[in-house]
C-alpha cells in the first residue's frame, strides 16, 4: 500500500485510531454495564416492594398496596382481576419488561399463597437518564479520540525528528560533494545505522563519477585524435590523381565512416552527462540534414532496385545539436535503405516531424517493442542503433513511432513536438 503523507501524520492517524478504537470499547463496556446494574437495582427494589407489602399484610390484611407517580402494584387472586391489564395477567413470575399505555415498565411478579403480585414501574426516567448517558460517553469518546491525535502528534514529532532530519540532510546532498557528512550527527540507532550507509554509498558514487569522468575525458581524446588523422589521411588519399574510381570510392566509405565515428563518440559522449550543456547557439536545419543524410547513405543503395523519394513541405528548425539529429535521421534512413531490397523508400517533412517508410522485410509483431533495447537486432546487426535514437528523442523530448508488417514495409515518424 502507498502512502502519499509524511511519516509524522501517518504515526498521528494510527496513534488517533487506537485511542478512538479503545474509547469506543469502553464506552460500549460502561453503557453495558450500567443498564445490567441499573435493572438489576429496578428488579432489587421492586422486590424489596412486594417482600414489604407481604410483610405488613400478614398484620393488616387491608394494607394497601404499593403505589407511587412511577410505581403501581396489581393483586391477582380468584374473583379479583377486573382491575388487572390483560397483559400483566399473562405474566409469569419474575421481572419483565411490558409495554402498556404507550409507555414501558419493569414487571415484578411474585406468586404467594395462591395469590399474585406484580408490581409495574415505569420507567421513563430511566431512559431519559440512559439518554444523558449515552451523549456523555459519545463526548467522552470524541474527547479522548482528539486528546491521542494531539499526543500521537506529540510523540510522533518526538519520535519521527531523526528519520526527518536525515531525509532533509539527504535532500541536500548532491553528488560529488563530499563535504555533507550524515553519520556524525546521529547517536548509534537504526536512523545512525541509515546514515552511516548513505555516507558509504556516497563515497562509492563519488569514486564511480570520478571514474566516469576520466574516462569520457580519455574517451574524447583518444578517440578523437586518431579519428582526425584517419579523416585528414582519406582527404589527402581523395586527392591523389593517381587512384582509380574504385579506389576513390573505397576512401569515400573510410571518410564516412570516420565522420560518422566522431559524430556518434560525441553523442555518445553528450548523452553521457547529467544534463545538456545548453552550447547550442544557432537552430538546426532539419532540411539540410535531411538532404545531406540520404546523399550520404545513397551508397546502401548500389546495385538495389529501389526508388528515394523526398518530399520537404516545411523547412523547421530546431535549436538542437546538428550531429545528434544527424545521429537520428541517419539511423532511420540508413536502415529503411538497408532493408529494401526493391521498392520505394518515402521521406517525408513538414512542420510536425519526419517520416520515414519503405517496402523491405518488415518487422514481427513479437519484435516491435524490442528494436529499442540495446543490442537487438531482427537482422543480425549490432542493434545499437535504435537504441541511441532512443535516448537523443528523450533527451529532446522527441516522440518516435513505428508501424511495420511483415513482409511489405515499415514506417518510423520522428514527432518533434511530443
Amino acid at each position: 500500500m502507498k502512502f502519499r503523507t509524511s511519516l509524522r501524520y501517518r504515526v498521528t492517524f494510527a496513534f488517533t485510531l487506537l485511542g478512538a478504537f479503545i474509547s469506543i470499547m469502553l464506552a460500549m463496556l460502561l453503557y453495558r454495564e450500567t443498564v445490567s446494574a441499573e435493572m438489576r437495582l429496578v428488579a432489587d427494589t421492586l422486590t424489596m416492594e412486594i417482600g414489604d407489602y407481604l410483610q405488613r399484610s400478614l398484620h393488616d390484611p387491608d394494607t394497601r398496596l404499593p403505589s407511587s407517580t412511577v410505581m403501581r402494584t396489581y393483586l391477582i387472586e380468584p374473583g379479583r382481576t377486573t382491575d388487572v391489564p390483560p397483559q400483566v395477567l399473562s405474566l409469569k413470575p419474575g421481572l419483565h419488561r411490558l409495554e402498556l399505555e404507550g409507555s414501558t415498565f419493569y414487571v415484578e411478579v411474585v406468586e404467594d399463597s395462591g395469590r399474585r403480585i406484580a408490581v409495574l414501574y415505569n420507567d421513563l426516567q430511566l431512559r431519559h437518564r440512559e439518554q444523558q448517558y449515552k451523549v456523555f460517553l459519545s463526548a467522552s469518546v470524541l474527547v479522548m479520540t482528539l486528546l491521542s491525535a494531539a499526543l500521537g502528534y506529540w510523540l510522533a514529532g518526538r519520535v519521527v525528528s531523526p528519520v526527518a532530519e536525515l531525509a532533509r540532510r539527504v535532500r541536500r546532498m548532491v553528488p560529488g560533494n563530499t563535504q555533507i557528512k550524515l553519520a556524525g550527527r546521529f547517536s548509534d540507532d537504526e536512523v545512525g545505522v541509515l546514515a552511516r550507509s548513505f555516507d558509504d554509498y556516497q563515497a562509492r558514487l563519488q569514486a564511480f563519477i570520478q571514474r566516469e569522468q576520466a574516462f569520457t575525458a580519455d574517451v574524447s581524446h583518444e578517440l578523437r585524435t586518431p579519428l582526425a588523422v584517419i579523416e585528414g589521411a582519406a582527404e589527402v588519399l581523395q586527392e591523389d590523381e593517381g587512384l582509380g574510381e574504385g579506389q576513390r570510392r573505397r576512401v569515400r566509405r573510410i571518410m564516412r565512416a570516420a565522420q560518422e565515428m566522431a559524430e556518434t563518440t560525441a553523442a555518445l559522449l553528450e548523452l553521457a552527462r547529467e544534463q545538456a550543456t545548453g552550447q547550442t547557439s544557432s537552430g538546426c536545419r532539419v532540411s539540410s540534414v535531411l538532404q545531406e543524410v540520404v546523399e550520404t547513405h545513397r551508397y546502401v543503395l548500389e546495385r538495389k532496385q529501389v526508388e528515394v523519394l523526398v518530399d520537404v513541405q516545411d523547412c523547421p528548425e530546431l535549436p538542437v545539436d546538428c550531429a545528434l539529429l544527424r545521429i537520428v535521421v541517419g539511423n532511420l534512413i540508413r536502415n529503411a535503405f538497408s532493408y529494401t531490397r526493391e521498392g520505394c523508400v518515402s521521406i517525408a517533412l513538414d512542420a510536425t516531424g519526419i517520416r520515414v517508410s519503405d517496402t523491405g522485410v518488415g518487422i514481427a509483431d513479437h519484435h516491435l517493442n524490442e528494436i529499442f533495447k540495446p543490442f537487438f537486432s531482427e537482422q543480425g546487426g549490432e542493434g545499437i542503433g535504435l537504441s541511441l535514437v532512443k535516448r537523443i528523442c528523450v533527451r529532446y523530448g522527441w516522440s518516435l513511432e513505428v508501424s511495420s508488417e511483415l513482409g511489405t514495409g515499415t514506417c518510423f515518424s520522428l514527432l518533434f513536438d511530443a
